[in-house]
């Protein structure tokens, strides 16, 4: 044996022996699934423009809306009013789950990651709105607090909501297997038929509330359009949405998996 071969020998047995196997624990697989999630920039991107829109559209409504004047609709004097941002957040939330799922990034523990991330930023973007808007508010009339009737409803509705259809916007990458195709169906579903269904008078806006979006206005809304289902029954009717993309989605996964 000449001595490069032993040297070559040598060094591979002390890379070897320099190895330290660690056995998988949660801990180590969440920080894991956690770097993956950081290193994702769209994810990022459109996670802070969905809080950063929250943020700047309450307070642009709380400024439009701090003097009392004869012109303003009474959706703009709500609870609920410094909280449409939300129709933004649904669209960059609903797009982030469909990439999300598109992405190399597609483990059980990375789509948990996900929606917590999601639920807690959404969530604590909700109250901030909520709270600095009416903040605003406050300098010049008589705004709402978080004591209120059904206040606390609205707030952690809103956040729940824009959880929820982030989880829609996943089951559709899913189903679809295509990034614009999903895309197109998730705006579609969200935006597209809801108008389309109100064109068809009193029977189609009966079917319409019965979709994500007008399910969800049940509960984040004060004054959510009519007809309206009541909150309760909206968020069931959310909620059976998410779980059917679920099982869909899981039936897809299956079928061309096998």
């Amino acid at each position: 044996m000449s001595t490069a071969t032993i040297a070559t020998t040598v060094g591979r047995s002390t890379t070897r022996a320099g190895v330290v196997s660690q056995p998988v624990t949660f801990a180590r697989a969440a920080k894991a699934e956690w770097i993956k999630f950081r290193s994702l920039r769209s994810t990022w991107a459109m996670l802070g423009a969905a809080v950063l829109g929250m943020l700047l559209l309450g307070l642009i409504v709380a400024y439009n809306t701090r003097h009392l004047t004869a012109h303003q609709q009474p959706d703009d004097l709500s609870p609920s009013a410094t909280l449409q941002g939300y129709n933004l957040g649904q669209l960059l939330i609903g797009a982030l789950g469909v990439l999300f799922v598109s992405s190399e990034f597609s483990t059980g523990m990375i789509r948990s990651t996900f929606l917590a991330v999601t639920a807690a930023a959404m969530t604590a973007i909700t109250v901030i709105t909520f709270l600095a808007s009416q903040a605003v508010i406050g300098h010049y009339r008589t705004g709402f607090s978080l004591s209120d009737p059904g206040v606390w409803r609205i707030v952690l509705g809103t956040g729940l909501y824009l959880t929820l259809v982030g989880v829609i916007g996943g089951m559709l990458g899913w189903i679809v297997r295509s990034t614009p195709g999903a895309l197109v169906s998730y705006f579609a579903l969200m935006l597209v038929l809801p108008v389309l269904g109100s064109l068809f008078g009193s029977a189609g806006k009966n079917v319409v509330q019965f979709l994500p979006s007008r399910a969800g206005a049940a509960f984040t809304s004060t004054r959510p359009e009519s007809p309206h289902l009541a909150p309760g029954v909206g968020l069931l009717v959310l909620g059976a949405w998410v779980a059917a993309g679920v099982i869909l989605a899981i039936f897809s996964l299956r079928r061309r998996d096998a």
